[in-house]
């Protein structure tokens, strides 16, 4: 029998895509669970598929690894005919952002425009566009072959990134022996990585820009009829530049390393460059440096952070995951007054103010775990003197782990303590959780 509660389409990657969080929030608000996913990889079928039915109010599941529109529209028009309410669409996944966004505005929900999320992911176009406005200090070019040589030749440092890129697939700081058969070899191989393969848009192209030195941030960010609320503000506490690719190996809230005036800085810094690419709704990941003098881009997410973000941001707001107040914007934008002042009334109480302050009492310390080439024989939490809040796990014995220009996440734990306590607590965790998790790799063989 049909139920007469509505619900929300969820775009999800290959079966995955933050699944059963968002399946756990939508239960938590007595909302339908509707999927639409692509084709999840051999080895996840049928088992991954089966796991989602076990929930999913209904699932659809599209012929190839990659969602389109008119499966998003079928899946809609289906759903419709079945007598389903579908209250608005959502999707972690960037490279479905503007399908999501598409979805939207069918169902008559705010989000950004599909136009809007597409020209955010190139990153390219975004970065000089906000160099014309003098919001960034740095320049962007298109490589080729003679530019990557031109560039090689000049004394300036630059910093390689797909121009539509995901996560830090193939980004890395030049250096002078980066040539062109590298790049080549790394498009190359992006064409046979499935999972990564359609957030290149029409294949991997490769852009450099003026390197932006200084610390690494994140602003977890909210916008509500172009108004700006930032929930969270994250430091890149370690980062590992290898010759591929760009690790974030671990985080934490609220920022170490600035004064007050300094995450004002970047506050009002922000709320332009949001106004300068004309964005009034949605969530966003923002990552920025922070020179020592002054604030810079490093690319503009449409979406929850990965890794622990949102987990962080429910740690530091009382229970508020970055996933939750997206899907409760979603449902507030609906032209209900009341629930989006009730919103926006949240989002003042415990996000930051302008003046670079904030309510906050509790910090977080996150550290996300690598896995490198290999075959996984275990992988073990050790007995530590301050357990982690939060720990996933996400491969296990016999799981064999490809050679990518892509980090694979084999784990994550994260840890809470009072603000106050911060500096402290950051020294130890950054000591205790490197070897936290004992990992394990059978032996190659001769």
């Amino acid at each position: 029998m049909k139920s007469n509660r509505p619900g929300v389409l969820i775009l999800s990657h290959c079966g995955f895509s933050f699944l059963e969080d968002l399946k756990e929030e939508l239960q938590r608000r007595q909302l339908r669970c509707f999927v639409l996913s692509s084709l999840p990889l051999p080895e996840h079928v049928p088992a991954r598929l089966e796991q989602i039915q076990t929930w999913a109010d209904r699932l659809y599941i599209s012929d190839s690894h990659q969602l389109k529109q008119e499966d998003v529209s079928n899946a809609l028009q289906t759903l419709r005919k079945s007598g389903e309410q579908v209250t608005c669409c959502i999707s972690v996944w960037e490279g479905y952002r503007h399908l999501m966004a598409a979805a939207n505005a069918s169902l008559g929900t705010y989000d950004i425009d599909a136009r809007q999320a597409l020209a955010l992911r190139n990153k390219l176009n975004v970065r000089n566009q906000l160099a014309e406005a003098g919001l960034s200090r740095a320049q962007a070019h298109a490589l080729t072959a003679p530019v990557l040589e031109t560039l090689k030749a000049s004394s300036q440092r630059y910093f390689i990134k797909p121009i539509h890129g995901i996560a830090s697939y193939a980004a890395f700081p030049m250096r002078q022996d980066t040539d062109w058969q590298a790049l080549e070899a790394l498009r190359l191989a992006s064409t046979e990585d499935t999972v990564y393969a359609s957030a290149f848009h029409d294949g991997l192209q490769f852009m450099a820009e003026d390197y932006i030195p200084g610390q690494e941030f994140s602003f977890e960010t909210l916008l509500v009829d172009g108004e700006m609320h930032v929930v969270a503000i994250h430091e890149k506490y370690e980062v590992t530049e290898t010759a591929d690719t760009v690790l974030e190996d671990s985080c934490t809230t609220p920022p170490a390393s600035l004064d007050q005036a300094q995450i004002a800085a970047g506050l009002q810094w922000l709320e332009k460059v949001l106004g300068r690419m004309a964005l009034k709704w949605g969530c966003y990941h923002v990552e920025a440096r922070f020179t020592g003098q002054y604030w810079d881009l490093i690319e503009i997410n449409p979406r929850v952070g990965g890794s622990l973000i949102s987990h962080s941001v429910e740690a530091v707001t009382g229970g508020h995951s970055m996933l939750s107040l997206w899907i409760d914007l979603l449902l507030a934008s609906q032209d209900d007054t009341s629930t989006r002042a009730s919103l926006v009334q949240r989002l003042v109480d415990y996000g930051w103010r302008s003046d670079g302050t904030s309510t906050q009492s509790a910090a977080t310390f996150f550290r996300v775990y690598f896995a490198r080439p290999g075959t996984l024989s275990s992988v073990t939490l050790n007995a530590l003197p301050l357990p982690p809040v939060v720990q996933h796990i996400l491969l296990k014995a016999g799981d064999v782990v490809p050679a990518h220009a892509r980090e694979v996440f084999l784990g994550q734990l994260l840890w809470t303590f009072e603000r106050a306590d911060q500096a402290a607590q950051l020294h130890q965790l950054a000591q205790l959780s490197a070897t936290a998790l004992d990992i394990q790799y059978q032996p190659e063989s001769p």
